[in-house]
């Protein structure tokens, strides 16, 4: 987004990570074997070896990791949410300490900090990442290039992004079971996604208004960027009810979503969309000064929900997380509803922090 360095993060962190990021052949573990004296249970003991297929083939955790290092962008929820602190995580939004949200802030507990990784533009910072000693690497929630994933295989074994979905495209549900089955928790991990599928039932339950009415987000980047059926935020409408616009991915392709051409702006026309900005008032004076954008239903009825990217908030929406999404589901629910409820009086008013 012009003028915004923050905004253009947004779209172009995923972007350039999904050339920059992922891996082939899978490799097995020299994890460090258990202290002596350890009083480990056989029923956690059993869990492991556990083998995991990806994009690259599968890996197999011969032992449970004790020191993780999240290579994807969100997969450190995962793991705290599953009662691990990671050593390494990586930044992506926010510039939060340790690179955890403050939905997850509470999960630390005790544990140290992680130590935080970032992405320089040539991918995973692999001598950072072998310095911290991990036997297990997670890039779930990421896009590793082969070379970059076989690098990464010679110091841990490295759960890569699933072959199913694009880059970056795996839904936030079979991330943490994937992430669960690594750490040898399977079952809880099933319990959490349980957990946050009934916050999206019980807010679709109450908001009977969502079911099959059109919905879209997109963002104000270098024209209009619409997020297509298989990034995570477009997930979150679909799995309130909402439908995504017939042709989405017919116009974006095989990507998280693209930029559309103006004759394409009638994929805007939906009964709600999610705009992510820069600076609420001024983007939308922007967006009401194009002609084209203005004079769509969506635009006159003020069935708009604008999301400032910066803070807590707009970083939820983002993140998308088994963690920051109930924190994201009480403030976007109601904000959906007053854009949907048919009375064009009705404001989108910002939540409460």
């Amino acid at each position: 987004m012009p003028g915004s360095s923050r905004g253009a993060r947004l779209v172009a962190a995923l972007a350039s990570a999904l050339l920059l990021f992922s891996t082939a052949a899978a490799c097995g573990s020299d994890d460090d074997s258990d202290a002596a004296g350890s009083d480990k249970s056989a029923s956690e003991n059993s869990a492991f070896p556990v083998t995991l297929a990806h994009k690259y083939g599968s890996t197999t955790v011969k032992s449970e990791p004790k020191r993780i290092v999240t290579v994807g962008l969100t997969d450190q929820d995962a793991v705290l949410a599953l009662g691990k602190v990671p050593v390494g995580t990586t930044e992506w939004l926010g510039g939060y300490k340790g690179a955890i949200g403050p939905w997850a802030t509470d999960k630390l507990g005790s544990g140290k900090v992680p130590t935080v990784l970032k992405d320089t533009g040539t991918g995973p910072q692999t001598e950072k990442i072998a310095a911290l000693r991990p036997d297990l690497i997670l890039a779930v929630y990421g896009g590793l290039t082969k070379d970059q994933y076989t690098t990464l295989s010679k110091f841990a074994p490295v759960v890569a992004q699933p072959k199913q979905y694009n880059d970056f495209g795996v839904p936030w549900q079979q991330q943490t079971e994937i992430i669960g089955k690594a750490l040898g928790q399977e079952p809880e991990a099933k319990d959490l996604v349980k957990g946050v599928e009934s916050d999206f039932a019980t807010a679709a339950k109450d908001n009977p208004k969502f079911a099959g009415a059109g919905a879209v987000m997109a963002t104000p980047y270098e024209g209009t960027f619409v997020f297509g059926s298989q990034d995570s935020r477009s997930r979150v409408l679909t799995d309130l009810g909402f439908k995504l616009p017939t042709d989405l991915d017919k116009v974006i392709g095989d990507k998280f979503g693209a930029n559309i051409s103006k004759e394409r702006t009638d994929l805007l026309d939906t009964d709600a969309i999610v705009w992510i900005v820069a600076d609420r008032a001024k983007d939308e004076a922007k967006l009401h000064k194009n002609a084209l954008y203005a004079d769509l239903d969506v635009a006159k009825q003020g069935r708009e929900v604008l999301v400032e990217e910066a803070g807590d908030y707009g970083n939820s929406v983002s993140f998308v997380s088994v963690l920051s999404l109930p924190y994201m589901l009480e403030r976007l629910v109601p904000q959906l509803a007053a854009a949907v409820d048919g009375d064009t009086a009705t404001k989108v008013t910002e939540p409460a922090s």
